[in-house]
């Protein structure tokens, strides 16, 4: 077992953190690929693909809440050496993560079935739906994917989750070139094309994962566990009631911007254009700062399993800062380049322009992003994690969805007043997280800990 410095927090938290960022930014690379490759093949494309990425960002990141109920009991057994134990945990999540992909699946086929009736341009229907169906059909391979990351990232072996996606994205990239524009004999699909290449890559990631597991000596006293390990209820219970409320909360917040982007559908297609550009550029800040988040809350796990709560605490303060340092060193250049940002995904001025204004907006709002990263995942480490579905539910439903029809569509600032409502309710949300994690920790540190 690794152990972790109890002094430099920082540097620990940066070692551990890397692998599982360059991870983070596997999933939205796949993403951002098809968005890059599609929107030079057309804007119609580039506009029905951000409906339905923006759609599917809210099944992803619910399917990866669920997952995350993992994490806090892996990190808590692998702090005790009980390493055995986490084999069986894993077999269990592996179970969940299936019946809950099953259940997205249902729930996508009734939403392919209602495209016509939710506003969208008409001309966009036709490439909408394949591309719809090529994401619905990999749902099951994602929660495979999904489980085991948090496996390996709980055991602080990140880099074999991050490798695996490396791989997948040049795989994702290859067949995009292919598929999408008709490469080496190969048809010209489009969309759709982008969208097998990524079923392929999602494949690919949840099988090699497995087949690392399975077949790896270092593993061996996991896979030993995974094998002899028995699909028992207690274990389910705890996934179940560390999982829902997790992805509840992500999905609240997805659900903020997937149902934002029906409003700027409303708007009309330049508007859907721009707003997917930046909803991808958006996911890099993201995924860069839930990565350095997922980081501090697996150490926060460990601590928190061993009573250290003055660790839990100061993980908790350093991973903030670290994430502010992060945000200001990605948003200088975005700022310098924003008339040139638009311009890497499409070819039409309109949406350009339109871009190079919006992304203030997508600036101003790293700071609530950071915070509610960092209390949101430090809350995760502790199992406290009911609360925030409320909190969620607040920010994003209470305060985002209506302030954002209210300046986009009702006072017709379209998509700069859609995006407003974005910095307001995500600081809401981190001030929450933050109060709720200095409350727990402080009643914690009176116990005498």
């Amino acid at each position: 077992m690794k152990n972790f410095s109890k002094n430099n927090y920082y540097r620990d938290l940066i070692k551990l953190g890397i692998p599982i960022i360059i991870g983070q930014l596997g999933t939205i690379v796949l993403g951002f690929a098809d968005t890059l490759m599609i929107g030079h093949h057309g804007t119609e494309d580039l506009a029905a693909a951000g409906l339905v990425n923006n759609v599917f960002n809210l099944v992803l990141l619910f399917y990866l809440g669920f997952s995350y109920g993992l994490i806090p009991l892996v990190g808590n057994l692998y702090g005790r050496g009980k390493h055995q134990e986490i084999g069986q945990k894993v077999k269990n999540s592996l179970l969940a993560n299936f019946l809950i992909g099953l259940l997205l699946m249902l729930v996508m086929t009734i939403v392919y079935f209602n495209l016509e009736n939710m506003g969208q341009p008409k001309e966009l229907l036709s490439l909408i739906r394949p591309y719809f169906i090529v994401n619905v059909i990999s749902l099951p391979f994602i929660g495979l994917f999904n489980g085991l990351k948090q496996f390996f990232d709980g055991i602080t072996h990140a880099k074999v989750s991050m490798w695996v996606m490396i791989i997948a994205n040049l795989l994702n990239i290859l067949f995009n070139g292919l598929l999408i524009y008709g490469y080496a004999g190969f048809p010209e699909l489009g969309l759709l094309g982008a969208g097998i290449a990524t079923l392929g890559s999602r494949v690919f990631m949840g099988i090699a994962l497995l087949c690392i597991l399975l077949g790896s000596r270092k593993f061996a006293i996991y896979k030993q566990g995974l094998m002899q390990g028995i699909i028992n209820r207690k274990d389910m219970k705890d996934l179940n009631a560390l999982g829902w409320p997790i992805a509840l909360q992500l999905g609240m917040e997805t659900a903020a911007f997937a149902l934002s982007c029906i409003m700027v559908g409303w708007i009309g297609t330049t508007a859907l254009a721009a707003h997917q550009i930046m909803v991808t550029i958006g996911q890099l800040f993201c995924l860069i700062l839930s990565g350095v988040a997922t980081a501090a809350s697996i150490r926060i796990s460990v601590f928190y399993g061993q009573n250290n709560y003055s660790a839990v605490i100061e993980n908790a303060k350093d991973c903030f800062r670290l994430e502010l340092i992060i945000a200001t060193i990605i948003a200088i250049p975005v700022i310098i380049f924003r008339n040139q940002i638009g311009g890497c995904f499409t070819n039409n001025t309109e949406v350009q322009h339109m871009v190079s204004i919006v992304i203030f907006t997508l600036i101003a709002y790293q700071f609530g992003d950071g915070l509610q990263y960092t209390y949101a995942n430090a809350l995760r480490g502790i199992a406290c994690v009911r609360p925030m579905v409320l909190y969620a539910f607040i920010a994003y439903f209470v305060i985002s969805l209506p302030l954002g029809y209210l300046l986009g569509i009702h006072l017709k600032f379209d998509l700069v007043g859609i995006w407003t409502a974005f910095p307001i309710s995500l600081s809401v949300a981190g001030i929450q997280y933050y109060l709720r994690f200095k409350k727990e920790m402080n009643l914690k540190m009176a116990q005498g800990y």
